[in-house]
């Protein structure tokens, strides 16, 4: 997932065009940090991204749209999901929602250390501090931290830096990709994957190696945040489905063809979830004899993603600070400073991320920790959309009557066909999550299973008691007040 769009969704002008919020929404969606994990999959990751988006990007576009619309009050998830099912739910998907964004900066914040590990003229010598988990831990902490204390005084300039990351360490280090990659293999070079058309297609019967596909999701998530900007869309009826249609195209065709990319440079046995990007950056720039290359376009996508989480550290919380105000958090933890900044909401993610992050001692390895982490991200994420797919079926029955710019064509028939195939994929991608991957070394089976179920759990509980004590403060009061 890339969360830049959070640190946007307050900062967009009014006005956009079709064009304008299409590149938004590929911006939103195009990271490089996961394509490492779908090259593993070689031509059947083609399949991956197509069916993902099918069911999933372009439902969660449609659905947050009308809801957006619908109900453009503060709150977000919070205000949609409690109008179809009340406010229990609705504080359980705002929870949701923070805490999978909060346990992606870790995850970020590894891959830019990795990559800073590579920016280092040895190549040797960065692959073997790219893979120390103690040197990876102590980068992820001095940044998170310093980010957060950057915040307190808050960020202006938020859409400038944010612009400057996503181009200079995403967009720019794609195209270098995708360009030097093609000629790499236009050279000569023999592709590493099969290219049997047959090998398109997943072989079901086997599913745990279907689990890193399901990370295509977490790709494709955060839609439902750029939504809020339909309203501001000339003709949003015509031209929200049109951008759509363009940034999931665009966000396909760059995903496909950089994770192609790495699958033809290095062999699927020899795939290392963070560090195969730069090694493919490695290999290309050796061979055209510009080793140099490869140490800078590391540095770029480390100083990107570096940018990104300083930028992006405030946003995730603002919508769970807005519920706290409603009355649904405690009074000390929703008290900002003198800046506005909901400083202890801040603190406690901080303390969530230093946590988290701890795991990179624990694990076996840097890149299983990157990804039980980006496995526990996708599984809150995914209930959250289960939910919001839930939503937005339920209000075309129980609030017919609201008014809505934009709706999900095609009368309840096409809710059921655009939210219901949403729902069905990702259930099935939340059911995979559980699943032990084969193709990386993630210590004890059972030992990745019990973390993920036990964060699972203690993650929706917690929402749960919020909400349990809200309401037991709200019965004494009046008691109190009948007394």
């Amino acid at each position: 997932m890339n969360l830049k769009s959070i640190s946007k969704s307050s900062l967009i002008a009014t006005g956009l065009g079709t064009g304008s919020f299409a590149m938004m929404n590929i911006t939103t969606v195009v990271s490089l940090r996961g394509l490492s994990a779908e090259a593993e999959y070689g031509l059947t990751s083609v399949f991956f991204y197509l069916f993902a988006a099918l069911f999933f990007l372009v439902p969660v576009s449609l659905c947050a749209a009308e809801l957006a619309t619908g109900w453009p009050q503060k709150g977000g998830v919070f205000r949609w999901i409690s109008q179809a099912f009340g406010d229990r739910l609705g504080l359980v998907a705002i929870f949701l929602q923070w805490l999978a964004t909060t346990i992606c900066f870790p995850t970020m914040l590894i891959f830019a250390a990795v990559s800073l590990a590579y920016s280092l003229p040895l190549h040797s010598e960065g692959s073997i501090l790219a893979g120390n988990a103690l040197y990876t831990l102590v980068v992820v902490l001095s940044v998170y931290w310093f980010a957060t204390f950057i915040n307190f005084k808050g960020i202006k300039s938020a859409s400038k830096i944010s612009s400057f990351a996503g181009i200079f360490g995403t967009l720019i280090p794609a195209i270098a990709l995708i360009f030097f990659g093609v000629f790499f293999i236009y050279k000569g070079h023999p592709v590493k994957f099969s290219t049997n058309w047959d090998s398109m297609f997943p072989n079901i019967t086997h599913l745990h190696n279907l689990v890193l596909a399901a990370g295509v999701f977490l790709f494709y998530s955060g839609m439902e945040i750029n939504a809020v900007h339909v309203r501001e869309l000339n003709n949003a009826s015509r031209s929200y489905p049109a951008a759509i249609g363009i940034s999931a195209l665009l966000a396909v065709v760059v995903l496909i063809s950089g994770t192609l990319i790495i699958s033809a440079i290095i062999p699927s046995h020899k795939i290392n979830l963070v560090q195969s990007l730069l090694v493919s950056y490695n290999t290309m720039f050796s061979y055209f004899g510009v080793p140099w290359m490869g140490n800078i376009i590391a540095l770029m996508v480390a100083v990107g993603a570096l940018g990104q989480v300083t930028v992006i550290v405030a946003g995730p919380s603002r919508g769970l600070y807005e519920v706290g105000e409603l009355g649904y958090l405690p009074k000390n933890l929703i008290k900002s400073n003198k800046n506005g900044i909901q400083r202890n909401i801040l603190l406690l993610q901080a303390i969530i991320v230093t946590i988290m992050s701890t795991m990179l001692v624990c694990l076996p390895s840097v890149q299983a920790t990157f990804q039980i982490l980006g496995q526990l991200a996708s599984i809150l994420y995914l209930l959250m959309y289960v939910l919001m797919f839930g939503a937005v079926i339920m209000l075309r029955y129980s609030q017919p009557e609201v008014v809505r710019p934009y709706k999900i064509p095609g009368g309840k028939l096409g809710v059921w066909l655009v939210a219901g195939s949403g729902l069905i994929a990702t259930l099935l991608a939340f059911i995979l999550s559980f699943i032990p991957p084969d193709q990386i070394s993630i210590g004890s089976p059972m030992q990745y299973v019990t973390l993920l179920i036990c964060g699972t759990l203690t993650f929706i509980s917690i929402p749960l008691l919020i909400y349990k004590l809200k309401l037991r403060r709200l019965n004494i009061n009046d008691l109190g007040g009948e007394g």
